[in-house]
């Protein structure tokens, strides 16, 4: 059996070499169906006027559809009249909507018939038809004003246009050539760069229970010493955080959904760097779009003293939080040029790392414990130091040592 996928197959992942990802098909009196439970995996999409399941619908993330074939309603009776984009999704969560429920608007790119709006499914069936205003002001910066209909029930579209997933999670995290095409030549092309040269995207202000990092509050006063501007995206409208972005020539940034929105408009020009926040397989996508967007090599600088998870999981995962080592940030931003050759920033002693804790409220909580993963690591270093110092130690001695006289 041949392990090369047939890139028209809609029923196998999209992929960003093309095929179905960048075809597009026309349906007329297609039933749209909303989700009816909140889970990860949920029968909702798109049917043809003969109940027949559209598989160029689904939502697809990494090796398998999220979305499933719905069953086909006796009766329809919400009517939704016009020429329609499918959407797919709409997520309520930034970064998933970024990758996620973007993924088709690449079919608004030179098309000669106009659209009278675009047509998503709500993640989670309690959401209801609400379409929030990060939501709007993005897709305003691709077609204003450009209507969005949020189908909380079985609805019968009289023309509905459903282009192939050109981005998403998985190996379609690159993009496909349309859809990158379309995002370099339509999205926030009004928008002017206006802000600091050097910029920190930082997380800080969203808590540890978000994914943060114990210690960016110190890294941030180190990089406000060589010149940073520290931003805070989620404080600022979509449109400063665009004009930011693009008039930055360095950017360091805590791995995070920022990420997806700068590689929208980053360039080749512009050095990147990512901090590691905890260890998961998503920062891998993360810096493979940036990369294939902004057409440049991101610097990933693992810079964890360790990981600190929930007690009852012991694995990484969106809840947990990584420690910082600034020694090992600074000299990799030094090899990579976003510092400047003198910096040596200190790794923090235990008495910092308590106060860390402490000021953080951790030290009441037993909510989180150690990654074993990184206190085994940890341990195992510990003892090669020493074993090397030792062995240093036996070198010199021996050295110094008198020795026989030959007579």
């Amino acid at each position: 059996m041949s392990d090369v996928l047939d890139l028209n197959d809609p029923n196998l992942r999209p992929m960003p070499e093309g095929g179905w990802s960048e075809k597009i098909m026309t349906l007329q009196d297609a039933k749209v169906i909303p989700p009816t439970v909140s889970a990860f995996t949920q029968p909702a999409g798109v049917l043809q006027s003969d109940g027949t399941y559209c598989p160029e619908g689904a939502l697809w993330r990494r090796f398998r559809p999220i979305t499933t074939e719905p069953d086909n309603p006796e009766t329809v009776t919400q009517k939704l009249t016009g020429r329609w984009l499918w959407g797919g999704v709409l997520w309520a969560h930034f970064g998933h909507f970024l990758v996620e429920s973007t993924s088709r608007i690449w079919a608004l790119n030179g098309s000669e018939e106009p659209y009278d709006g675009i047509l998503f499914i709500p993640k989670r069936p309690r959401v209801g038809d609400a379409v929030r205003g990060f939501q709007r002001a993005f897709l305003d910066q691709i077609a204003p004003g450009l209507p969005i209909h949020v189908a909380t029930e079985a609805t019968e579209v009289e023309e509905l246009v459903v282009p192939g997933q050109g981005f998403g999670l998985g190996s379609i995290t690159n993009g496909t050539q349309k859809f990158r095409d379309a995002i370099h030549q339509n999205f926030a092309t009004d928008i002017k760069p206006d802000g600091a040269s050097k910029l920190y995207i930082s997380r800080s202000a969203l808590g540890l229970g978000k994914g943060g990092m114990l210690g960016e509050e110190k890294l941030e006063d180190y990089l406000r010493a060589e010149g940073y501007d520290i931003f805070y995206p989620e404080k600022y409208s979509i449109e400063t955080q665009l004009a930011r972005y693009k008039a930055a020539t360095h950017v360091i940034a805590a791995d995070g959904s920022a990420l997806h929105l700068f590689a929208m408009v980053g360039r080749p020009d512009q050095k990147v760097a990512m901090i590691l926040r905890r260890k998961a397989g998503a920062n891998n996508l993360l810096a493979r779009n940036v990369a294939h967007f902004c057409n440049c090599t991101p610097m990933i600088i693992d810079a964890l003293y360790t990981e600190w998870v929930r007690g009852t999981q012991l694995k990484s995962n969106r809840l947990s939080f990584g420690e910082l080592d600034h020694e090992v940030i600074g000299r990799g931003l030094v090899a990579g040029g976003f510092v400047g050759p003198d910096v040596k920033w200190p790794q923090a002693t235990d008495a910092e790392r308590a106060q860390m804790f402490k000021d953080k409220g951790l030290d009441q909580r037993g909510d989180f414990v150690e990654s074993p993963e990184y206190a085994r690591d940890r341990l195992k270093k510990l003892r090669q130091a020493r074993r090397a110092r030792r062995a240093e130690r036996d070198a010199v001695t021996i050295a110094a040592a008198p020795s026989a006289d030959p007579s």
